[in-house]
């Protein structure tokens, strides 16, 4: 096991009715005014963002709000909040919604204090710890964000679209109430299974070998959302399998799940440039499509560690040959993702021969600014060797 440091500040609310604790926790941590920061309209028309409200002001705590986060934030909105917070001395940051709207709030509430441009922070990945506290009320699991150390947002005047990875931007408080997830179409459910389970396999594959007390962990969580994953769909209002889901979620990105690994994260820089060069794909669509073909290029590296995967998440039979038993967990993943209604080619995603090679040479350069030159642990991808994936997906 590799040495690490693992911090985890979030205090969880979860249940039935837990976005109406919201006014009363934060009244303990001392919140006196809060920016409100949500997306679209159905938070709205929920009904959720007026249970928020009379429970701040329940509380006694005053709100700015500031909506329109889209699917892949964008530092333009970020800016607005940034200007807003320091305009009316905000002392937290809440966010209603999902990951896009909690990483939006994280790197709203990094910027609140600094001097510098937010942006600055994601370019150079500086770190500080004067951030505003952070809370949430999940509606969408999926990014985990509700509880880990990570924001990603996009600059679309610059085609970025790039992380940034800070404990004191955990948030201090998550309400996850299963409830809330009930009316969320099939497809933005499926994308967020999609999203959890390969927020696990991004760290089950690394260069690192076996780690038993974390690699169980993760084979679990892998389990359970494999079992969870057609009760949910077939049955959107069952709270049971909604709950776990919705657990699940927070903890595949919370960072237990690979605590001890290298982790790998070339499948997501993979991913974030194909939803930067085309804002309407949605993450989890394009991890449905990049992570098989990421497979099926790496897994000469270590098979052993793909037929392992195989038999204890699918219960693949061991065949006797590696390479056969690696594919077919290979295979198993693709069709999983397929079962959920995910596209598994960039053709389904609008790319055909032409377009996938103007979006390569449009995503490359963005790609070695991002992530590096070579990039990856499980094996160093070259520039040349992402270009083949992403040819090899469609």
């Amino acid at each position: 096991m590799e040495n690490f440091e693992f911090v985890s500040p979030t205090h969880f609310v979860f249940g039935r009715d837990a976005e109406a604790q919201v006014g009363a926790k934060l009244a303990d941590q001392g919140a006196a005014k809060v920016l409100l920061h949500y997306g679209g309209g159905s938070a709205e028309r929920s009904g959720l963002l007026g249970r928020v409200r009379e429970s701040l002001a329940a509380a006694g705590i005053k709100c700015v709000e500031l909506g329109g986060v889209r699917p892949n934030p964008e530092i333009t909105l970020v800016r607005e909040g940034v200007a807003l917070c320091k305009q009316h001395g905000i002392d937290w940051v809440l966010a209603v919604g999902g990951g896009s709207v909690v990483d939006s709030a994280k790197a709203i509430a990094v910027g609140a204090r600094a001097t510098c441009d937010v942006w600055q922070f994601f370019e150079t990945k500086q770190q500080t710890n004067d951030v505003l506290p952070i809370a949430v009320v999940l509606t969408i699991p999926a990014a985990g964000s509700e509880a880990s150390p990570n924001a990603v947002v996009s600059n679309d005047e610059l085609g970025r679209k790039t992380g940034y990875g800070n404990d004191a931007q955990r948030p201090k408080l998550a309400f996850l109430n299963p409830e809330l997830t009930f009316t969320l179409p099939p497809y933005q459910t499926a994308a967020g299974l999609t999203d959890m389970f390969c927020h696990l396999l991004e760290r089950f594959f690394d260069d690192y070998g076996a780690v038993p007390v974390t690699d169980n962990l993760n084979l679990s969580l892998m389990k359970t959302i494999r079992a969870e994953a057609p009760r949910v769909l077939a049955d959107p209002e069952n709270y049971d399998a909604r709950a776990n889901i919705m657990w699940a979620g927070m903890l595949c990105h919370q960072g237990l799940a690979g605590v001890g690994r290298h982790e790998d994260w070339a499948t997501h820089g993979l991913e974030h440039e194909l939803s930067a060069f085309d804002t309407s794909i949605t993450h989890g669509a394009g991890l449905a499509v990049m992570f098989p073909a990421w497979m099926e290029y790496v897994h000469g590296e270590n098979p052993a560690r793909f037929a392992f995967y195989g038999r204890e998440v699918f219960g693949l039979v061991t065949s006797g040959d590696v390479e056969a038993d690696a594919l077919s967990a290979i295979d198993e993943t693709r069709s999983f993702f397929a079962s959920l209604g995910m596209p598994t080619t960039l053709a389904e995603l609008g790319f055909d021969e032409a377009r996938l090679e103007e979006a390569i040479a449009d995503m490359l350069p963005t790609l070695a600014a991002n992530k590096g030159n070579p990039f990856g642990s499980f094996k160093r991808l070259s520039m040349e060797d992402a270009a083949a994936i992403y040819r090899s997906a469609l």
